[in-house]
């Protein structure tokens, strides 16, 4: 098996273990580890996506730009993982803000109290 088949199946199993703790999970920190594991499966795979496998994304004195082309890296999915990065470190904030709030108004993080007292 080689590096991009581990990685396309390690991103998939964060990506299950993610979905797994949004829907069965009933503590909401845990969620939200949860969707950061499912977003760190998704940031893999775009990753694992735009790989090519032992080349360096420098161009080097003396390669063309069609073998440079060619041989390197996709740079669109590194792009989308940075921005993805970013977002999700925006979402974890108000996430986190927003379960601060819901354990100062119900004393508890569980989801399953939290939904029958509204």
């Amino acid at each position: 098996m080689d590096f991009q088949m581990a990685s396309f199946i390690t991103s998939g199993l964060l990506v299950i273990i993610g979905l797994y703790g949004v829907f069965f999970v009933d503590n909401v920190l845990k969620k939200i580890i949860a969707l950061e594991i499912l977003g760190s499966g998704v940031n893999l795979a775009l990753i694992t996506i735009g790989y090519n496998g032992g080349t360096i994304p420098i161009k080097l004195p003396g390669v063309s730009v069609e073998v440079f082309a060619k041989e390197s890296a996709y740079p669109l999915t590194h792009a989308l993982v940075l921005t993805n990065i970013v977002i999700e470190a925006s979402m974890l904030a108000v996430m986190l803000g927003v379960s601060i709030i819901l354990y100062k108004k119900y004393k508890t993080l569980k989801s399953s109290v939290i939904l029958k007292e509204d």
